[in-house]
């Protein structure tokens, strides 16, 4: 249940802050006066759109936040740590929203931030919104068969059912995507086997193409490097040569060192110059030896290079895209060759499935038979104090005969107001006020399989009044014996039935317009006053009466 709310500068409210109880809140005031601030604030702790408009004029900044307390938070706990937030502790969850005109709008929950994404899937565990356009949700088949499995409560099922009903289609869908495989001739494959094959013989690897890049580059400059290395090497030691003339320096640099201690290191230098010069000779030497590659190796060398370059061309410049090609290639080849085999196997797979399936599908359309036979029931009980007095309401199942997301089976809400009549699809009732009724009836049946806490109404009740009003006010009240209820109401003999009751009102000047929301319900003369006021004049002795009665009843 939803235990504080605090809003700030939202639309026309400046500020406010609600303690909330157990049970049924009724939530009043005249047409205009702002009641759906309130709903508007726990939209937006719910995850709804919100947009800049929604910011009030006393700052920049539009604020809400709730404390929620659950006497289990486990499935809760378990969103929450699936998203790294911190859990609840002591039962109580914390939701805050902040709109901006001129920064980014937050929310947070449980203090950390979270993205509006996670608001609105959390929102589905803790709050469900019932407007005026509610009822009209019956018409469709798919919420229908949505609010029946809810009573049934057998989800395994279900979800075993859409996994392999999910694998079966994806096999399907293989099978239709192979069919259309376009078929190769053999000219295209031999073409495509050639052009493996002139990767195969080039064998591209990161290792192997960086040597043969360097061969390359060897190969025609090798008589260059022959010619120069050799001619280095020479100057360096040959006749006449630096080496040759080193030598003799050294020699008059020993004569000096035995006269002067000073010259004893030069000698010294003098020969370890010469020492590296001969290495150095040495190794021109062997890059002279090593370079020196015949025309055949020189070809051969050219020839690869030729050969990896044409394969650049055609496939990419690397080596990963060449054998990525080469793979794709393959690929082709060996799917036209096998193509039959794999759907073969495929269309053996889904028939695999298909079998898997219907026992399950015969399973799922029991359940639903059953738990129809009891909502229907049940419903219908119920509409009974709702003013239809010979009213019926019916479910009807009907197997399908191909696998389906409705897992093999679909349902219609059948309904007959008065005796006489036919049953009909919801879809072909006229009034209104009986539809809103219906679906009353209904989440009032389906209170305890749905288990969201917080339900909240928005005017329900409306086309309706008189009795049947009091009877929806009593309803209300019995369904908030499980989940808090909220009901946005016109009518007293409602607002007469809620253990806790807001008045919203609007007051205006000249210059400025505000709303605010107050507790009434500690205070039975002011509560006595808005029941006048909404049965029509809250300064007529009759009304004022009425609304004393209608509370006397209620308690």
């Amino acid at each position: 249940m939803i235990e504080y709310l605090r809003i700030e500068n939202l639309a026309l409210l400046e500020r406010a802050e609600i303690d909330f109880t157990e049970g049924f809140t009724a939530v009043t005031g005249e047409t205009g006066a702002g009641k759906s601030v309130l709903l508007g604030a726990l939209a937006m702790l719910s995850g709804a759109r919100c947009g800049k408009e929604a910011v009030g004029g006393h700052s920049d900044t539009c604020r809400v936040e709730a404390v929620l307390r659950f006497k289990d938070t486990s499935k809760i706990d378990k969103l929450l740590e699936s998203s790294g937030l911190p859990p609840c502790e002591d039962g109580t969850l914390l939701i805050s929203r902040v709109v901006g005109i001129s920064k980014p709008s937050r929310a947070f929950v449980n203090s950390s931030p979270v993205p509006l994404s996670f608001l609105s899937k959390l929102g589905g565990y803790w709050i469900d919104f019932h407007g005026p356009g509610e009822p009209q949700k019956l018409f469709s088949r798919k919420n229908q068969l949505e609010m029946l499995d809810t009573f049934a409560g057998d989800s395994q099922l279900l979800e075993e059912y859409m996994r392999i009903y999910s694998e079966r289609r994806q096999m399907l869908s293989n099978i239709e995507s192979l069919s259309q495989t376009k078929s190769l001739g053999e000219d295209e494959i031999e073409f495509l086997r050639s052009r493996i094959a002139a990767i195969d013989a080039v064998n591209p690897t990161e290792e192997s193409i960086a040597e043969l890049e360097e061969k390359s580059k060897l190969a025609e400059a090798a008589s260059d490097i022959v010619e120069k290395s050799s001619a280095v090497a020479e100057a360096i030691d040959g006749d006449g040569g630096i080496l040759e003339k080193l030598a003799a320096a050294s020699k008059f640099a020993s004569e000096i060192s035995r006269f002067s201690a000073a010259a004893e290191s030069l000698s010294e230098r003098l020969r370890g110059v010469g020492l590296e010069l001969a290495d150095i000779s040495s190794e021109y030497g062997n890059l002279a030896r090593s370079s020196n590659m015949d025309e055949a190796q020189i070809e051969t060398v050219r020839r690869k290079m030729t050969d990896w370059l044409g394969l650049c061309r055609k496939f990419g410049n690397s080596v990963e895209s060449v054998l990525s090609a080469r793979r794709e290639m393959a690929a082709k080849i060996e799917n036209q060759s096998d193509v039959r085999a794999t759907m073969e196997k495929l269309r053996r797979r889904a028939d695999e499935l298909l079998e898997s399936l219907v026992p399950i599908a015969e399973k799922i359309l029991k359940a639903r038979e059953k738990a129809a036979k009891k909502l229907a029931e049940r419903a219908s009980k119920t509409l009974l104090g709702l003013g239809f007095k010979n009213a019926r309401f019916d479910i009807s199942i009907s197997a399908e005969s191909e696998p389906s997301p409705d897992c093999g089976s679909s349902c219609e809400f059948m309904f007959m107001a008065n005796p006489g009549q036919p049953l009909l699809p919801l879809a072909k009732i006229a009034s209104s006020g009986e539809l809103a009724r219906v679906m009353l009836a209904l989440k009032t049946t389906l209170a305890d399989a749905d288990a969201t806490p917080l339900l909240v109404f928005d005017e329900v009740d409306a086309n309706v009044g008189g009795e049947i009003g009091a009877e929806v006010g009593k309803r209300l009240a019995e369904l908030s014996k499980g989940p808090q209820v909220f009901c946005v109401t016109p009518l007293p003999q409602v607002a007469a039935c809620a253990n806790g009751h807001f008045l919203v009102e609007k007051f205006q000047t000249k210059t400025s317009t505000s709303v605010s929301i107050a507790r009434i319900d500690g205070d039975k003369k002011r509560r006595v006053s808005e029941l006048a006021r909404m049965l029509g004049d809250r300064n007529s002795e009759s009304a004022v009466a009425h609304a004393q009665k209608l509370l006397d009843k209620k308690f």
